[in-house]
C-alpha cells in the first residue's frame, strides 16, 4: 500500500530560485561611500551578507527594507548583473537551473529575458527615448527568438495589449515621452513578458506612480501570476505594496535578513524590533492626525523632536499658530487661478480655475493623480509660473513673480542640487540673493541650518552624491529655510523615500512649522502621508478642486466619487482587505 502510494506521488519540483549564503561586496568607489563611513582605496563595502531564500514556480516573494538595506543588490544578483562591475560575490545563486555565479555571457544572455526578466523603478531611464516602444520590445524578443522583424513587432503589439495599453498596435509606434508614467511602466512589464519568462523581478515598480495607477500595475502583476503561473520577486520599501502583492516577505536591514515569513502572519505579528519599527513608520490612511502623532518615530536622529510620531501632523490644527481661526490675512490666497499651456487647438488648461487660502501655521494638503494640475498650482503659488488668469495674493497683496518669503521643496533633491557645488554653497544661495556678503556669517548661518535639519555643520563642504536620499531632502529643506520664509510649498517631497525616511522628513517639517509658524502646502500622490501631515486637504482632478475640507472629514466622509476612488486605491496592510479591494476593482471594470 505504501509503495503504491509512493509511486503515485508527483516528484517534488526544485525551487525556481535558490539563493544560499549570498554575500556581495562592492569596491568603495563603485558602491558609493556614506559620509563618515568606512572604506578607502582598495577597500570594499559589504552590501549583502549571507542572504538565503528560495522561490517556487508561481509563488510571490517580497523583499522589503529601507534604502541601503541590500534588497536591490540581491535582486540584481539573480540575473548576474554584478558581473564585470568589480563586485565580489560568494555563496550560490541558481535561477531556473542556471548557476548564475558560474554562468558565462552566453548562459546569462539566455537567462535574462527568456527565463527571468526584470522591471526597474525608472521606466524613462530604462527605455531609449529615440526609439519607438514597440521596436524596443521587438528587439528584446528577437534576441531570444529566431523570428522576422514583422513577427517581432506583432509580438510587441500582443504583449502591449496584454498589459492594458489601448490601441496597442498603433501605440507601439509611439516613443516613451508620448506615454504617461503608468503606461511607460506597463511597457516595461510588456518588454519583460515578451519572451514568456518563468520569473519576473520587479524592483520598486510603483514608487513614482500615483495611487490609482499603482493599483492598476499591482492588479496587472497579480493577474499575470494567475494567468501565466509567473513567479514574482517584488523589491519595495512600501510595505503596503508588498501586502497587496506577495505571499511571503523577507525583511532586510544593513545587508542581512532580519525576519521572514508568510505576509499575513508577519504583518500581523512581527517578531523583530526592526520589522515593528518599519511597520510603525508606515503612514496609515485610517489613522486620524491626532492618533498618528502619537506613533513613535524610529531613528529620527538629530533635528526631530522627541515623541514626534511617524506621521505627526504638520501644524497644530486649524486654529493653531494663526491658523484658519485667525483674523490675520492668509499667507497665500488663490482667486480663480487658471494656467494654460500650448497654442490654438492644442491649448490645454492644466489648472482650470482654483481658489484657496492658507494661513500661518497651517498645512494644506493637495492630492490627485498625475496630470491633475497640483504641481502647476503649487508653482503658481510660489510665483514660478504666472497664472493665465486669476490672481495670487500674499498677505493680501497681489503677487507678481517670485516674492520674498516664499520657498519650494522639490520632489527630487538630486536634480535640484548642483552636483558640482557643495551642499553648503547651494544652501547659501538664497542668503547671497538677499544681499548677504559676509562669508563668515554665511558659513555660520548655513552651519546652523544644517544642524537644524539633523545634519552637521561640517557637511558644508560635502557634495550631493555623498548623501543618502533622505539626507539630500534635508539639505533641500535647509535651503528653503535659509531666507526665513513665511510659506513653503513642498512638491512630492517624500515620494521617492522609504517609509522610515519619510517619517523623519515629515516629523522634521512638523517641528519646524510649530517653531516658526510657517504656512505649508504639501503636494503629494500618497494619500496616507497627506492625511497625517495636513490640517485641510484639497482633492484635484482635471485641473479643478473637486473636494476640499478638514482632512479627517474628507477622508472619513468623502463626498465626491473621485475622492472615494482615490481612497479605495491606497494599499492596505491587511492582505485579505487588499484582495477584496482588488476584486472590487476588477468587477468595476467589467
Amino acid at each position: 500500500m505504501t509503495n503504491a502510494t509512493n509511486r503515485t506521488k508527483a516528484p517534488k519540483q526544485p525551487p525556481l530560485v535558490e539563493v544560499d549564503g549570498l554575500t556581495v561586496d562592492f569596491p568603495v568607489g563603485a558602491a558609493g561611500k556614506r559620509p563618515g563611513g568606512p572604506g578607502g582605496p582598495g577597500q570594499y563595502v559589504r552590501a549583502v551578507d549571507g542572504v538565503s531564500f528560495s522561490l517556487a514556480a508561481g509563488a510571490a516573494l517580497g523583499i522589503v527594507g529601507e534604502s541601503g538595506s541590500g534588497k536591490s543588490t540581491v535582486a540584481a544578483a539573480l540575473l548576474g548583473l554584478h558581473h564585470g562591475t568589480g563586485a565580489r560575490l560568494s555563496g550560490s545563486v541558481c535561477v531556473a537551473g542556471t548557476d548564475v555565479g558560474a554562468a558565462g555571457p552566453v548562459e546569462l544572455r539566455a537567462l535574462r529575458g527568456a527565463a527571468a526578466a526584470m522591471v526597474f523603478q525608472d521606466p524613462l531611464g530604462s527605455l531609449d527615448p529615440y526609439q519607438a516602444v514597440g521596436d524596443q520590445i521587438a528587439e528584446v524578443y528577437r534576441v531570444h527568438a529566431d523570428v522576422s522583424r514583422r513577427a517581432a513587432r506583432q509580438r510587441a503589439a500582443e504583449v502591449l495589449d496584454r498589459v492594458g495599453i489601448p490601441d496597442a498596435a498603433r501605440r507601439s509606434r509611439a516613443r516613451p515621452h508620448e506615454f504617461s508614467g503608468g503606461m511607460r511602466q506597463r511597457a516595461l512589464i510588456a518588454m519583460a513578458l515578451a519572451c514568456e519568462p518563468q520569473l519576473l523581478i520587479a524592483d520598486e515598480p510603483t514608487t513614482a506612480l500615483d495611487v490609482t495607477v499603482q493599483a492598476q500595475v499591482l492588479d496587472l502583476l497579480h493577474g499575470l501570476r494567475e494567468e501565466r503561473g509567473l513567479a514574482l520577486l517584488l523589491v519595495t520599501h512600501d510595505v503596503g505594496v508588498a501586502a497587496e502583492s506577495v505571499d511571503g516577505l523577507l525583511v532586510m536591514r544593513d545587508g542581512h535578513v532580519v525576519e521572514r515569513g508568510p505576509t499575513a502572519g508577519l504583518l500581523a505579528a512581527p517578531h523583530h524590533p526592526y520589522t515593528r519599527e518599519l511597520l510603525s513608520a508606515v503612514p496609515r490612511i485610517d489613522a486620524p492626525r491626532a492618533a498618528a502623532a502619537a506613533v513613535g518615530l524610529p531613528g529620527a536622529g538629530a533635528g526631530a523632536v522627541a515623541g514626534v510620531g511617524a506621521g505627526a501632523g504638520v501644524g497644530g490644527g486649524a486654529g493653531a499658530g494663526g491658523g484658519a481661526g485667525s483674523a490675520e490675512a492668509p499667507v497665500v490666497e488663490a482667486f480663480s487661478v487658471r494656467r494654460e499651456f500650448g497654442r490654438g487647438k492644442r491649448r490645454v488648461a492644466a489648472v482650470g480655475g482654483v481658489s484657496l487660502a492658507v494661513r500661518a501655521g497651517e498645512t494644506l494638503g493637495i492630492v490627485g493623480e498625475s496630470g491633475s494640475g497640483k504641481s502647476t498650482l503649487g508653482r503658481m503659488l510660489v510665483g514660478l509660473l504666472e497664472p493665465s488668469s486669476g490672481q495670487v495674493r500674499h498677505h493680501g497683496r497681489e503677487a507678481q513673480g517670485v516674492v520674498p518669503g516664499v520657498q519650494m521643496v522639490f520632489q527630487d533633491p538630486v536634480s535640484s542640487l548642483n552636483p558640482r557645488r557643495s551642499v553648503g554653497e547651494s544652501i547659501a544661495d538664497p542668503l547671497r540673493a538677499a544681499g548677504e556678503r559676509d562669508g563668515a556669517a554665511i558659513r555660520a548661518r548655513v552651519g546652523e541650518l544644517l544642524v537644524r535639519v539633523g545634519l552637521e555643520a561640517a557637511h558644508y563642504d560635502r557634495y550631493p552624491h555623498e548623501f543618502s536620499g533622505g539626507q539630500r531632502q534635508r539639505v533641500g529643506i535647509a535651503r528653503a529655510l535659509a531666507p526665513q520664509p513665511r510659506l513653503i510649498v513642498c512638491d512630492e517631497p517624500v515620494s521617492a523615500l522609504d517609509v522610515t525616511t519619510q517619517a523623519q522628513v515629515t516629523a522634521l517639517l512638523a517641528e519646524l512649522q510649530r517653531e516658526l509658524g510657517i504656512a505649508l502646502v504639501f503636494i503629494a500622490h500618497d494619500l496616507a502621508v497627506v492625511r497625517q501631515v495636513s490640517d485641510r486637504v484639497a482633492v484635484m482632478r482635471g485641473g479643478l478642486v473637486v473636494e476640499e475640507g478638514p482632512v479627517d472629514e474628507v477622508y472619513e466622509r468623502p463626498r465626491h466619487a473621485y475622492t472615494r476612488q482615490l481612497l479605495a486605491a491606497v494599499p492596505a496592510l491587511d492582505p485579505q482587505l487588499a484582495a477584496r479591494r482588488r476584486t472590487a476593482r476588477q468587477e468595476a471594470l467589467v
